[in-house]
C-alpha cells in the first residue's frame, strides 16, 4: 500500500475550503466565548471527512474519462497508484467517520455534512452534466459549510454573508469552469461535457457579473459591522487578481490560486488579519 498516493487521493489541500465552517464565529466577534478544547476542530474534521469522500467518489467515477485527461491522468485512481476497491473502501470509511463527526457536533450540524455528502454524490453522479446546475451544486457546498458552521458554535448566518458567501463561490466556479475551458481547447467536451454546453463567452460573462455582485454584497455586509467597511478594498483586490490570473491563463482551482499566487496569499493573510483587528480589538 502507498500512503502517499491514498493520501493525494483525499487531496488534503482542499481542506482549506473547510474553513468557512470557522466563518460565522470568527467574523461575529464570538470566538473567545468558544471552549479552545478538541470540540472546536469536529466541524472542520468533519467537513474534511466528507468533502474527501466526496472527492473520492468523483475520482471513481470518472477515472476511465480522467486517465485520458492530460492533467488529471496523473491521479492516483487513473494511474493505477490505488486500486478501484482500495479508492472505494477509503471513500466509505471517510463518509462514515464524517457522519460521527457531525453527530458528535450536534444533530443539525450532522445534517448539513449528510446535506453535504448528499450533494457531492449528486453532483457526481448527475448534476455536473447539466450546465449551470453544476455550477450552483458546486456553490452549495459552500453554503452548506457556512450553515453548519453557524450551527456548530449557534451563530445566525446573516443574509448579507450568506449571500457574499454564495456569489463569491458562484465566481470562483465559473473561473474554474472558464479556465478549463481555456487550458482543454478544443477537447474541452471530451473531457467535462458542461463545458460544450455553455455558449462563447457565457462564463466569462458571468464571472464578472458574479464578481460584481460579490463586492455589492460583501461591502453591505462590511457597513453593518464597522471598521469592517475598510477591508472592501482588499476583497476587491483579491477578486480582480483572481481574474486577471485566470486571464493569463493559469488554473482557476481557488485553492491552487491561494496558496501558488503571492499576492492572492497575501491578500487572505491581510483580510483575516484585519478582520480581526477590527472585531476583536
Amino acid at each position: 500500500m502507498n500512503i502517499t498516493s491514498y493520501f493525494r487521493l483525499m487531496r488534503p489541500l482542499q481542506w482549506l475550503k473547510n474553513l468557512m465552517v470557522y466563518f460565522p464565529i470568527f467574523l461575529s466577534g464570538s470566538l473567545q466565548r468558544v471552549d479552545l478544547s478538541w470540540f472546536i476542530i469536529l466541524p472542520f474534521a468533519a467537513f474534511c471527512c466528507a468533502s474527501s469522500a466526496g472527492y473520492i467518489f468523483n475520482d471513481l467515477v470518472d477515472h476511465r474519462r480522467d486517465a485520458a485527461h492530460p492533467h488529471k491522468k496523473s491521479r492516483p485512481i487513473p494511474s493505477g497508484q490505488v486500486t478501484v476497491f482500495g479508492a472505494l473502501t477509503v471513500c466509505i470509511a471517510l463518509a462514515i467517520l464524517a457522519g460521527l463527526a457531525g453527530i458528535a457536533v450536534s444533530r443539525v450540524f450532522f445534517f448539513f455534512t449528510l446535506a453535504y455528502l448528499l450533494s457531492t454524490a449528486c453532483y457526481s453522479l448527475i448534476i455536473k452534466e447539466i450546465a449551470v446546475l453544476d455550477i450552483f451544486c458546486i456553490s452549495l457546498g459552500f453554503v452548506l459549510r457556512l450553515y453548519g458552521g453557524g450551527s456548530a458554535f449557534r451563530v445566525e448566518i446573516s443574509d448579507w454573508l450568506f449571500l457574499t458567501v454564495f456569489l463569491l463561490s458562484v465566481f470562483l466556479s465559473v473561473g474554474k469552469r472558464y479556465s478549463e475551458m481555456r487550458i482543454l481547447g478544443n477537447d474541452a467536451g471530451i473531457h467535462r461535457r458542461t463545458l460544450e454546453e455553455y455558449p462563447r463567452g457565457f462564463l466569462e460573462g458571468s464571472m464578472y457579473m458574479s464578481g460584481a455582485a460579490v463586492l455589492v454584497t460583501y461591502s453591505l455586509y462590511a457597513i453593518g459591522h464597522p471598521p469592517m467597511v475598510y477591508s472592501v478594498p482588499l476583497c476587491m483586490f483579491g477578486l480582480l487578481r483572481y481574474l486577471m490570473r485566470i486571464k493569463g491563463g493559469a488554473s482557476g482551482d481557488p485553492t491552487e490560486s491561494l496558496v501558488k499566487d503571492l499576492p492572492l496569499f497575501v491578500t487572505g493573510i491581510l483580510w483575516a488579519a484585519f478582520i480581526g483587528w477590527s472585531v476583536y480589538l
